[in-house]
């Protein structure tokens, strides 16, 4: 498995450091700790968890180190803490925190600059960086959630992602199709290994997701009001959460209006619908006589190539939709630059082989797979990644427009609940 060196390493995790902190900027205590929600946690002790992360698989269990605090496991252990008493912990200020996470990187900093050749190591810091990646993102979700103003992180000002609407559908042959990661691939997460061979049938696929305006005709329809729209573990999450639209969107004069952070702006038409729950994608796609495609499908658009007659799949895969090439702004939005979604038809360099755009970035996407190991799973070193949310949630594919772009690939599998409408999901769509 090929893994950065210890100075690619180094930078990695002083900018993931870098972001997390550029997060809680301007945060006062209230707002550190925040409400007892299901779905956050309290930012002081989520920056402190991603520290301990570090430290625990790289410091304490490969190097033998002791921990920074005494009390680190009582604090930290996410795995140990349940959720609604992280509120309760005897956390410690934030300035003592933060000299707590700066021990942390400052050890291993010294440790991976002084110590020999060490992939054991190398793969435990690279994990615990991706880790901390996706609590930046989920740092970011809260703020949104939590109605903050909108973090110091982008410059949404770039005239290429106001491009409008992209409609019409890729036709995707069939044939056979290696799902999943190769052990040639780097570092990947256990729920990707390792690829397999699937047969799939020729479909269609939208060339993008769904936007803003497309998601808002639903709306207009009645759709939160039409039963028949809606399975009946669907219908109830609506009634139980009380929407009649997405949860941060309100009638405005004119038109829709969305809360971006604290503020609430005119809602972007051509942007990519986000905060939306598998549930409401479902509804969507009933209204609109669409379905959600499949996981395998999903990847098959984004990551297959047609073979020479175009007649079937051609036996490579692209680790990014475009190719080989990691992710560059021009074509995926990624790591915040846009601090928000971009108009569906916005770069159009990030194509895949059958001209689906945006697979990678703007929006997390929903599909109708339930999260289940691969044949032959069995967990990494953490076992607790995956395992506890197997047959439990959905998978989504393709990362946000927060998501780390060092961490996304055509073979990265999220998954949440369905009834999840508070992280940076959308979707697009497969004809009939």
């Amino acid at each position: 498995m090929h893994l950065p060196g210890p100075r690619e390493l180094i930078a990695q995790m002083e900018d993931v450091r870098a972001r997390t902190l550029t997060l809680i900027e301007g945060l006062d205590a209230e707002q550190l700790m925040g409400p007892r929600l299901p779905t956050v946690n309290p930012l002081r002790w989520e920056i402190g968890h991603a520290a301990y992360f570090h430290e625990y698989w790289v410091l304490r269990q490969h190097l033998g180190e002791a921990a920074g605090r005494p009390d680190a496991d009582r604090l930290y252990d996410s795995i140990n803490i349940a959720h609604d008493s992280r509120w309760d912990l005897p956390l410690p200020p934030l300035e003592d925190t933060l000299a707590y996470m700066d021990g942390v990187l400052r050890r291993i900093r010294e440790r991976l600059s002084a110590d020999g050749p060490d992939p054991e190591r190398d793969y435990l810091a690279q994990y615990a960086v991706f880790h901390e990646d996706m609590h930046t993102e989920a740092f970011t979700y809260t703020r949104q959630t939590l109605a903050y103003p909108a973090p110091e992180i982008g410059t949404p000002v770039d005239a290429r992602w106001r491009a409008g609407s992209l409609e019409g559908d890729a036709e995707i042959p069939g044939g056979e199709f290696v799902l999943g990661a190769r052990p040639d691939d780097g570092f990947v997460f256990d729920n990707e290994k390792w690829g397999h061979a699937v047969q799939v049938r020729p479909f269609r696929i939208a060339r993008a997701a769904v936007s803003n305006a497309e998601f808002a005709a639903f709306v207009d329809d009645g759709g939160y009001r039409r039963p028949e729209l809606w399975d009946a573990e669907g219908w109830q999450w609506r009634a139980d959460v009380g929407l009649e639209q997405p949860v941060y969107w309100r009638e405005g004069v004119p038109g829709w209006e969305w809360r971006h952070f604290d503020r609430w702006e005119p809602l972007p038409p051509n942007a990519a619908v986000i905060h939306v729950s598998w549930h409401e994608a479902k509804a969507w796609c009933r209204w609109a006589g669409r379905r959600l495609p499949t996981e395998l499908e999903w990847e098959v658009a984004s990551a297959g190539e047609p073979n020479a007659n175009g007649l079937a799949l051609a036996p490579v895969k692209r680790r990014y939709p475009w190719g080989d090439a990691p992710p560059d702004p021009s074509r995926a939005n990624l790591d915040g630059n846009a601090l928000g979604t971009i108009d569906v038809a916005a770069l159009p360099a990030g194509d895949s082989a059958f001209g689906c755009r945006q697979m990678l970035g703007n929006v997390w996407e929903w599909t109708d797979t339930v999260f289940e190991p691969y044949p032959g799973f069995a967990p990494d070193m953490y076992r607790d990644y995956s395992m506890p949310l197997f047959g439990q949630t959905r998978v989504l594919r393709g990362g946000g427009w927060a998501t780390r772009s060092r961490l996304i690939r055509n073979t990265w599998r999220n998954y949440y609940g369905p009834d999840r409408n508070d992280v940076f999901a959308g979707f697009r769509t497969c004809a009939l």
